[in-house]
């Protein structure tokens, strides 16, 4: 493919990506596979360009004073220090030349500083909700969700040690370090053959699975302890479920529920191949899982934000509506959780949200709407060297913890609660 050919195929992509909620790398996997002409060079410079007008969409429509894929796609180009009218020539699989508003806009750039918004990438309404989030931190931490994610991985112990993989993969030549905070975590840096690591022998052995090391952390505070029954109450694809199997030694119970099938399934494959025989898989359809259980864990349905790095769509794709969507299911899913609990057990919420509104909001909702319920400080559940964010509540992102963004609070039922644990409060 020619570049004025791959700056079209970005395009074209980019029109297909405001049509649907499908996620950014799956549409290029898919668009890809239909069109085996394009070559490894020619796919790696086409997603390169799709995904760099996602992660600097807000700055690049600001320049062009337009937001299309076309006007994204030229601003991505000046971007870059290179001449958009080398592509838009209208010659071959390229994209037609220049129109008069077009060119008007390029010699033309916007006077001024760009708003906060712009700088930092991320949509307008979420300002006053990032300022409360981060305050004078605000654009540092924006421009840290802008970067490239590295790839962690969570050792799985029921199978190696940290030491065995993390050697196994120094050998391979793999820039490899052990995560600052999770004792089981790897870190790799960004593009290292990341791909490679998904076919490799030791990963089909199950001796790893990719998880970041915020996520991992999320499942140790857990607390879960060998003999315990545990609830992963929204498990999807079950990454949580097989880091408390690996806790738990594979002793006890792990109920893992969602309501979609695929999930689950892939959830049980997931297991064999971990070797963690104590996951069984629920559908909720109509009857929740029997209670009472010693712990559950609600790694709820959020926004996504704190995952802007590795999902950088997501952040054009959020609305007003839809986060007030978020948070009603959110507390929803928090009573469900609680009548779950048995008397002095555990409820762990958690997101990989980096809004107030879906985390600290909620946890205080939560504590007013269940009284038998009180705040564990995450300290408290912590054994590890302390990461930065940890207090009350557990808050990482990618400026302070290099990880995603993401959020836990951890509950405690009253041992003396008399209330029912099998009928949801509200």
């Amino acid at each position: 493919m020619t570049p004025a050919a791959r700056l079209q195929a970005a395009i074209d992509i980019l029109e297909t990506l405001a049509t649907t909620d499908q996620p950014l790398d799956r549409l290029l996997r898919d668009w890809f596979r239909t069109r085996r002409y394009a070559g490894s060079k020619d796919r790696a410079a086409i997603a390169s360009r799709v995904f760099a007008v996602q992660r600097h969409r807000a700055s690049l429509a600001w320049r062009m004073n337009c937001e299309t894929p076309r006007a994204l796609a030229i601003s991505s180009l000046l971007a870059d220090g290179e001449k958009p009218e080398a592509y838009f020539t209208g010659g071959g699989y390229g994209p037609s030349e220049l129109s008069d508003v077009e060119q008007t806009a390029i010699a033309a750039p916007p006077a001024g500083e760009a708003p906060i918004p712009v700088r930092g990438e991320f949509p307008e309404f979420l300002e006053p909700e990032l300022t409360r989030a981060f305050g004078p931190h605000l654009l540092e931490e924006m421009l840290a969700l802008q970067a490239r994610a590295p790839v962690d991985l969570r050792v799985n112990t029921l199978k190696r040690q940290r030491g065995e993989v993390l050697a196994a993969l120094q050998a391979r030549e793999f820039k490899a370090a052990a995560t600052p905070f999770s004792p089981v975590g790897i870190r790799i840096p960004s593009g290292e053959g990341s791909a490679e690591l998904g076919r490799s022998a030791m990963f089909e052995s199950g001796a790893f699975e990719f998880q970041d090391e915020a996520a991992q952390i999320a499942s140790l505070l857990c607390q879960a302890k060998p003999g315990e029954r545990i609830l992963d109450l929204a498990a999807g694809a079950g990454g949580k479920s097989l880091a408390l199997a690996a806790v738990m030694q594979n002793q006890g119970e792990i109920v893992a529920c969602d309501i979609r099938q695929p999930a689950l399934q892939q959830l049980a494959a997931r297991a064999t191949r971990a070797g963690a025989t104590i996951i069984r898989t629920h559908l909720i359809d109509k009857e929740p899982p029997d209670g009472p259980f010693d712990a559950v864990l609600l790694d709820a349905p959020c926004s996504g934000s704190g995952t802007w790095r590795r999902q950088p769509e997501l952040r054009w794709r959020l609305t007003p509506r839809l986060l007030r969507a978020r948070t009603a299911l959110q507390d929803k899913l928090l009573d469900q959780a609680a009548a779950a609990v048995r008397p002095g057990g555990r409820l762990i919420y958690a997101t990989c949200s980096i809004l107030p509104c879906e985390n600290e909001d909620r946890a205080a909702a939560f504590l007013a709407r269940h009284h038998e319920f009180a705040l564990r400080p995450c300290t408290q559940a912590w054994r590890e060297s302390l990461p930065p964010g940890m207090g009350e509540f557990s808050r990482a992102s990618p400026r302070t913890m290099g990880t995603d963004g993401f959020f836990a609070a951890i509950f405690v039922r009253n041992a003396a609660a008399s209330r029912s644990l099998d009928k949801p409060r509200g």
